[in-house]
């Protein structure tokens, strides 16, 4: 877990995002998510949006705290991500064999990282696809991807699948939120 200095601004727009939307009764964090989603989006349809379970939250955090890699599909996500280690294989990365470029990224990561990952997806649903495919054995897959091609389908693939995960069940997502998501876990205090 990373200690932060909350700036006065941020502090403010917490506080005027629980004026308008009551997260009180979500457990921690599943709050601690939701509010970081909806901080970074301005967007309070992720309160009903966003689908998880505390328990993947608790052993994804779990992993984080204890040193397990983190991986994103783009180099946007890794960019949200500044208290931690990343690795992004997107700009190594080649499409070929029917796979998109974000697709083969995935598997130069898993190669390279296997399983218990953390997975940071808030681009391609393609990523997300492949990743389900590939069968990662995450620690907790964070699956936003953004799009109306497929984004909506992969996120309810990776609900589909039993993997621990973050998703949400609309077309919106993208890089800023699924970085807010695994940023909250980073900033929260052990369960």
């Amino acid at each position: 877990m990373v200690r932060l200095t909350v700036h006065p601004i941020e502090q403010e727009s917490f506080a005027i995002l629980r004026s308008r939307v009551d997260t009180s009764g979500l457990p921690p964090l599943t709050r601690a998510v939701v509010e970081r989603v909806v901080h970074s989006s301005a967007d309070l349809d992720y309160v009903t949006d966003l689908v998880t379970s505390e328990q993947a939250l608790v052993t994804g955090q779990a992993a984080l705290l204890a040193g397990a890699p983190v991986v994103a599909d783009v180099q946007m996500v890794a960019a949200g991500i500044t208290t931690r280690e990343v690795v992004c294989r997107v700009r190594q990365a080649r499409a070929s064999d029917g796979l998109t470029r974000s697709a083969a990224a995935v598997r130069m990561a898993y190669d390279e990282v296997g399983p218990g990952a953390i997975w940071v997806v808030g681009c391609a649903p393609t990523a997300l696809f492949e990743l389900i495919e590939l069968g990662v054995q995450p620690a907790l897959v964070i699956g936003l991807p953004v799009g109306f091609v497929g984004a909506a389908e992969s996120k309810a693939a990776l609900r589909e699948s039993g993997l621990p995960a973050v998703s949400n069940v609309s077309e919106k997502g993208g890089s800023a939120v699924a970085a807010a998501a695994l940023n909250a876990l980073l900033y929260t205090e052990a369960q």
